[in-house]
């Protein structure tokens, strides 16, 4: 009869035998358990609290994303612990006589100037000395320029090009003596109407503030009503306004959603703008072709995507 071998178990390099089954049993144990992990982190996502869609604060405070109660009682705790191991700081008293000179809107001064410089007041509250004092600085400035130019000024086309030329620039950039508030004049109505508001295609004329040549295009504006709409000749009144002066279209897009914003309080608006640009067209790069979209979307337009979308598709942006 063959002799039967035996194995000792200290012949194996690990000093012990590692049976099969067992092996097989501790895989098994190590995937029941991963699944179990899964599983419970998915049940803690599905029982948790849903994740606002908004993640961060957008442009318009209203839009912040509301706190859960927990997180609410979380601040509250830390920020009077904070209070209570703080120092007393020295508060700055203000006298009653000082006056809000800003709004709170980011571009639009508290009397609807934007961006008021003394320039600026002193061109609203001239006396006619005083506007005719400016014609004739601005008419000895264009005659400089002709000359630089190299043209005569004497000729008998360019007499009066100085003069022509201060008064178009003076009405272009008409924008800077008018009032947000002049303009609407309280046009503002209490119709308990909550559903969107567009004015499309409003024909702007702007002046690049870079080489100061034209930017033309066409403006829509959108808006939601908190009960109380506007007239909606404003609507275009207040783009005219803006346009009126020296410019960037980026900026004249934000100015005109920010005026809305402030004197009406809606729910929400939309600004979107397409124009042309003469400063790319006669000059450098000379592409006659290209046109430029700019947009600003305030309150529920910014922070619904559902809504900021049926806005771009009623005045065909997503055509």
């Amino acid at each position: 009869m063959a002799q039967e071998t035996t194995r000792d178990d200290s012949d194996s390099p690990s000093g012990s035998v590692v049976s099969p089954i067992a092996n097989g049993t501790n895989k098994k144990d190590k995937k029941s358990s991963k699944d179990k992990s899964s599983s419970s982190k998915k049940r803690a996502l599905s029982s948790g609290e849903r994740r606002s869609s908004v993640s961060k604060p957008a442009r318009d405070p209203s839009d912040k994303p509301e706190e859960s109660p927990s997180k609410k009682k979380k601040r509250k705790t830390s920020s009077t612990a904070a209070a209570v191991a703080a120092p007393p700081t020295i508060t700055e008293e203000v006298s009653p006589s000082t006056s809000v000179t800003r709004s709170p809107s980011p571009v639009i001064d508290f009397d609807g100037l934007s961006r008021p410089s003394r320039g600026t007041r002193e061109r609203l509250e001239e006396t006619e000395a005083q506007k005719q004092e400016r014609l004739d600085k601005m008419k000895g400035a264009v005659r400089t320029l002709l000359e630089c130019l190299g043209e005569d000024p004497d000729r008998e086309g360019l007499l009066a090009t100085p003069e022509r030329y201060a008064k178009a620039m003076l009405f272009l950039t008409k924008g800077y003596q008018e009032n947000v508030r002049d303009i609407v004049n309280g046009a503002i109505f209490q119709e308990g109407h909550n559903e969107m508001v567009i004015v499309k295609d409003i024909e702007v004329f702007s002046m690049c503030e870079h080489h100061l040549v034209p930017f033309t295009g066409k403006m829509h504006i959108g808006y939601i009503p908190s009960n109380a709409v506007i007239g909606i000749s404003k609507l275009p009144r207040i783009a005219e306004l803006f346009a009126r002066r020296l410019q960037i279209q980026e900026r004249l897009t934000k100015e005109v959603a920010n005026a809305i914003m402030e004197i009406l309080k809606p729910q929400g608006v939309a600004v979107v703008m397409e124009s042309s640009h003469l400063c790319m067209v006669m000059r450098g790069v000379e592409k006659t072709t290209s046109s430029t979209i700019t947009s600003c979307v305030l309150g529920c337009f910014e922070s619904r995507e559902k809504t900021r979308l049926e806005f771009l598709s009623l005045i065909g942006v997503n055509r």
